[in-house]
C-alpha cells in the first residue's frame, strides 16, 4: 500500500462483502452492524461527503443495507452508478447476456445442491460457497456456456464465478465517481478484498491516492470497520499497521 493522501484531500472508496461486511454463507445472509452507518455517516461530515461504496452488487441492495450513510454507490461493478443520495441510476451502454445462458446457468447451478445463481442487471453470479468442491465444474460449466458470447467475460471471486459485460470494472468505476462532485478534486482511497477488487486498487493508487487489499493491511472486515471508526473519531488517519500519511 502506497502512503495515504492528506486527510483533507481524501476520499473513501469501499468494497461491501469482505471489506465493509463480514462475509455471510450466502449474499442475503450478510449482517450490516449496528454502528457501521453512523461510522459512514460521520466520515462523510469529515470528508466533505466524498465517501463511496463500489460493488458488484446492485445499487439497489446498498440502499437497503446502508441507506444514506454513503454519499455516492457504483454497482454492479461500475454497471451502475447513483452520484448523490436519492439521484438517478446512470447506466452505460451494455450488454444483456442471451437468455439462453441465463436459462443455461440456472440449470448448471441445479445441477449442484447448494450452488446459487444470483441475478444482475447485465450478468450473474455463481456461488458455490456452500459446496466448494462443485467450483470447478461450474467454473467449465460457465465458461462454455459463454464461449461464443465475445462480450461477455468470466470473473472469480470469493466462492464465486460471475459473468459481466467486457470493459466495465471496478477501475472504471473509481474513475466515474471521482469525475463528480464531491469527489472531484480529491485522491482515492480504495479498500478492497478480493480478485475483482485488483482494478479498483490499481485505479486508486494511478491516481495519486491509495489501494489498500484488506486481507494485507486489516485481515478482514472487522479490522476494517475498526480502522475507519478510527478515522472517524480522531478526525484522521489511524497510524497504526504500518500506514503512514502524506
Amino acid at each position: 500500500m502506497g502512503a495515504l493522501p492528506p486527510i483533507e484531500r481524501a476520499a473513501l472508496l469501499l468494497d461491501l462483502d469482505g471489506t465493509l461486511l463480514d462475509i455471510a454463507p450466502t449474499p442475503d445472509a450478510v449482517v450490516v452492524p449496528a454502528e457501521l452507518p453512523g461510522v459512514l455517516r460521520a466520515l462523510r461530515r469529515l470528508l466533505g461527503d466524498a465517501v463511496a461504496v463500489v460493488t458488484g452488487r446492485p445499487v439497489e441492495t446498498i440502499d437497503r443495507l446502508l441507506g444514506d450513510a454513503v454519499f455516492a454507490v457504483a454497482g454492479e461493478h461500475g454497471g451502475a452508478v447513483r452520484h448523490a443520495p436519492g439521484a438517478a441510476l446512470e447506466r452505460p451502454p451494455l450488454p444483456e447476456p442471451p437468455g439462453s445462458v441465463i436459462e443455461g446457468a440456472k440449470r448448471l447451478v441445479a445441477g449442484h445442491a447448494g450452488a446459487l445463481y444470483e441475478p444482475k442487471a447485465r450478468g450473474f453470479a455463481v456461488h458455490y460457497r456452500a459446496v466448494p468442491e462443485a467450483g470447478d465444474a461450474l467454473r467449465e460449466g460457465v465458461a462454455a456456456l459463454i464461449a461464443n458470447e465475445a462480450a461477455f467475460e468470466l470473473l472469480q471471486g470469493n466462492m464465486i464465478w460471475e459473468v459481466r459485460p467486457r470493459g466495465v470494472h471496478k477501475g472504471t468505476a473509481v474513475a466515474v465517481l471521482m469525475d463528480r462532485a464531491p469527489f472531484a478534486g480529491r485522491l482515492p482511497v480504495f479498500l478492497g478484498d478480493d480478485v475483482t477488487d485488483e482494478d479498483g486498487i490499481e485505479a486508486a493508487a494511478a491516481m495519486g491516492g491509495a489501494g489498500i487489499r484488506v486481507p494485507d493491511v486489516f485481515g478482514d472486515a472487522a479490522g476494517v470497520r475498526g480502522w475507519l471508526k478510527g478515522i472517524a473519531t480522531d478526525g484522521g488517519w489511524p497510524r497504526k499497521r504500518g500506514q503512514s500519511s502524506r
